[in-house]
């Protein structure tokens, strides 16, 4: 999995993707801020992977926080990597994370993609998960998106990996797997 890339923008798409050339490897990369970085100048982007029978997506984010509440949207259902890009690009972090714990739906519902079903999912899925500190989103208890990505194939609902919130996972991936697998399987 690609968690971060460091190089030159070389174009920018149609889509809203950017071509980032990375020692002569170029990757498309979704960026989630609302202006694309202009070509030829650098970027240090925390990437997100999504892998598809068809096709491997990157989307890249100026800071791992922004990266930590995209994969918390995604935890929530009928919310795609589509959907959580264009929450990102339409408002800031911080005001998307402050709306979501005060409850406010229809300021969710004001995305661009997001109905007032969708919207009322994500405050309820992510109501208290995200804490807002002095304009800055620390998501609280967030499992890593790897070992929540593992678990969804594996079966496992967002109910059931949100009880992992209350336990302390390992930095190392395998280690922390087994540690969910482990706590899960007693619960």
């Amino acid at each position: 999995m690609i968690g971060y890339l460091s190089g030159r923008v070389l174009a920018t798409l149609p889509s809203g993707a950017t071509i980032v050339d990375v020692n002569g490897v170029g990757y498309e990369v979704h960026v989630a801020s609302g202006e694309p970085p202009g070509v030829d100048s650098s970027v240090d982007l925390a990437v997100y992977t999504v892998v598809r029978a068809d096709a491997i997506v990157l989307y890249g984010f100026e800071t791992f926080e922004e990266r930590a509440f995209f994969s918390q949207l995604l935890a929530t259902p009928g919310v795609g990597p589509s959907t959580a890009l264009a929450a990102l690009r339409t408002m800031p972090m911080a005001a998307l994370a402050e709306a979501i714990e005060s409850g406010d739906h229809k300021t969710v519902a004001s995305i661009p993609g997001i109905g007032t079903k969708t919207a009322n999912r994500i405050v309820l899925e992510l109501h208290g998960k995200v804490a807002v500190d002095a304009g800055e989103v620390v998501p609280a208890g967030a499992v890593p998106g790897a070992i929540e990505e593992a678990l969804r194939r594996l079966g496992y609902g967002t109910a059931e990996i949100r009880e992992l919130h209350a336990i302390e996972l390992p930095d190392d991936e395998s280690a922390a797997l087994r540690v969910a697998l482990g706590y899960l399987g007693r619960a």
